[in-house]
């Protein structure tokens, strides 16, 4: 392909979502950003990564950040107000992954990515869930802890999505009106939903067609 395509992906936690994005970019041998987004946003904007860790994802953080560090500089406190703002650090993001994907081909995670790209004319944005029963053995498995505790971060990981996502966006998260394809991961299993979602981005895209076809 002669021009850069994207895939974004958008993924309740515990649904395999980032593991099958990179397995996407390692199928078609493009770039793959993730947490990458925060440390390249870190770099554009001179603030630390750390800031935008603590409010990936989740809108309404930096306001206790702010309120902290807006004591001990008086009146200029407005000058951290509006730097360390949810709005302000949203653009910083959307610059970065606007500028990514103009310069290669590359899958983006989350992040509302697929709204930012929403004109990118060779775009296709893709949402991954599974089943709640699935999603809780996964959070179970990789931090240890038991069935009611996951249950719990899930649900808690699904609301702050969800409000980040309605409140930057036109759509809603997760729902199918909102994507291109979205897919229950507990059906095929992470190799199965890999491969389904790289021929769904084959056909799109004519990828590995014969010339002329």
């Amino acid at each position: 392909m002669d021009f850069p395509f994207v895939i974004t992906v958008g993924r309740q936690l515990g649904s395999g979502g980032r593991k099958i994005g990179k397995r996407l970019a390692e199928r078609f041998g493009i770039a793959y950003y993730d947490k990458e987004i925060l440390s390249l946003a870190a770099q554009e904007s001179g603030l630390g990564t750390g800031v935008f860790e603590r409010s990936d994802e989740r809108k309404g953080f930096l306001r206790s950040i702010v309120q902290v560090v807006q004591p001990f500089f008086g009146g200029g406190g407005n000058f951290y107000d509006n730097q360390l703002s949810d709005e302000n650090l949203f653009t910083i993001q959307s610059h970065v992954i606007q500028k990514v994907a103009a310069e290669r081909s590359c899958v983006v995670i989350g992040r509302v990515a697929d709204y930012i790209l929403r004109h990118h004319p060779h775009h296709i944005n893709v949402f991954i869930t599974a089943s709640m029963s699935d999603r809780v053995q996964e959070l179970m498995r990789r931090r240890g802890i038991d069935a009611k505790a996951a249950r719990r971060i899930l649900e808690e990981a699904d609301e702050e999505r969800s409000t980040y996502y309605n409140f930057y966006s036109l759509g809603t998260w997760g729902t199918a009106d909102t994507y291109d394809l979205c897919i229950n991961s507990s059906i095929l299993g992470p190799d199965g939903t890999t491969d389904f979602i790289a021929r769904f981005v084959e056909e799109r895209f004519g990828l590995n067609k014969p010339e002329g076809n």
